[in-house]
C-alpha cells in the first residue's frame, strides 16, 4: 500500500490540450472505480409558461386615485406579459427553423437520390453498350456457323440451342436497353 500512495503523490496534475486528453481523464476517473453507480442526467424539461389568463381582476384604467401601490402590480403584470410574448415568439423561430432545417435535408436526400438515379443510369447504360459489342459479334460468330450448320440441320430435325440462347440474349438486352432508357428520360424531365 506504500507504493500506491506514492504513486498518488508523485502523480502530476495533467494538463488538458485538446478534446481527446479530456475524454481519457474522464474515463479515467470513471473507471478508477468501477462499483462506483453512474448517474446520467435527465434531459431538461421544456420551458413552458401558463396561459393568460381569462378575467383580469385587477383592471388598470386611466382614472384618477390609483394607491401607489398599484404601480408595482401594473408593473409586475406587464413584465409577465412581456416574458410571456418573448416566450411565444422565441418559440415560433425555434420551430421555423426546425422546419428549415427539415426541409433542407429533405431537398439534399431528394438531390442525392437524383444524382444516384443519374448515376445508376449511366452506369447501367454504358454496361449495356459494353454488352452490345458481345452480342453482335456472338450474332456474326453464330451467323457464320449457322450457314454451314444449316446443311447439317436440314439433314437432322434438331434445333440448334446456340441460336435459341441468342435470341433470348437480344431480348433481355432490348428489354434492359428499354428500362434504362425509361429511367434517362425521367431524369431528363
Amino acid at each position: 500500500m506504500n507504493e500506491k500512495e506514492k504513486e498518488k503523490e508523485e502523480k502530476k496534475p495533467v494538463v488538458v490540450k485538446n478534446a481527446t486528453d479530456l475524454q481519457r481523464l474522464r474515463l479515467e476517473k470513471l473507471m478508477a472505480n468501477p462499483e462506483k453507480p453512474v448517474t446520467i442526467p435527465e434531459r431538461r424539461k421544456e420551458k413552458t409558461l401558463p396561459a393568460p389568463p381569462d378575467f383580469v381582476r385587477n383592471v388598470m384604467g386611466s382614472s384618477a386615485g390609483a394607491g401607489s401601490g398599484e404601480f408595482h402590480v401594473y408593473r409586475h403584470l406587464r413584465r409577465k406579459e412581456y416574458a410571456r410574448q418573448k416566450f411565444i415568439q422565441e418559440k415560433s423561430e425555434q420551430e421555423k427553423l426546425d422546419e428549415d432545417y427539415h426541409n433542407k435535408i429533405e431537398e439534399n436526400k431528394r438531390k442525392a437520390d437524383e444524382k444516384t438515379a443519374k448515376k445508376r443510369a449511366k452506369r447501367l447504360k454504358k454496361k449495356q453498350k459494353a454488352k452490345k459489342p458481345k452480342t453482335l459479334n456472338l450474332e456474326k460468330k453464330t451467323g457464320s456457323q449457322s450457314d454451314s450448320s444449316d446443311s447439317d440441320s436440314n439433314d437432322c430435325d434438331g434445333n440448334n440451342d446456340s441460336e435459341t440462347n441468342e435470341i433470348e440474349q437480344t431480348d433481355n438486352t432490348s428489354a434492359s436497353e428499354t428500362s434504362v432508357n425509361k429511367v434517362v428520360s425521367e431524369l431528363d424531365r
